[in-house]
């Protein structure tokens, strides 16, 4: 199978964890606002807007992945370095919010940075392949 039929199967099936993340967070600040506290729920919505958005950035991403001329090996590469930054950046506000204190930095701050660094790399890589292939 080609990396471009089976890595966006995989971001639609995660967009539906966010429609949860989604439902989650609304039961949290309608049946009982004080359950999370500012700082909890401020990551808690970082990390389900970040989710979503670079969801669907990735099925954009996916569409023109094979318009670089990349063979199978590197459009696999790029995909899960797209797919793995989501989840990582993402994640990391999630993580950061289950262990972080507030005004420091925790796993979950450096698993977001990370996850943005990858989501850069593989932004910049199908980028060079799009110009490569004008």
């Amino acid at each position: 199978m080609e990396p471009t039929e089976v890595l966006p199967i995989v971001a639609i099936l995660s967009i539906v964890t966010v429609e949860f993340g989604g439902h989650a967070l609304l039961r949290f600040v309608t049946t009982d606002p004080d359950r999370l506290g500012a700082f909890r729920e401020r990551f808690f919505r970082a990390g389900h807007a970040h989710a979503g958005v670079l969801l669907i950035l990735s099925l954009v991403y996916l569409l023109y992945l094979p318009r670089a001329g990349f063979g199978d090996g590197l459009e696999w590469a790029c995909g899960a370095a797209l797919l793995a930054g989501v989840l990582a950046q993402s994640g990391g506000f999630f993580l950061h919010l289950g262990i972080g204190r507030q005004g420091r930095s925790s796993p979950g701050t450096l698993l977001t940075r990370t996850g943005a660094l990858l989501l850069a790399a593989a932004l910049i890589t199908l980028a060079a392949g799009l110009i490569q292939a004008l």
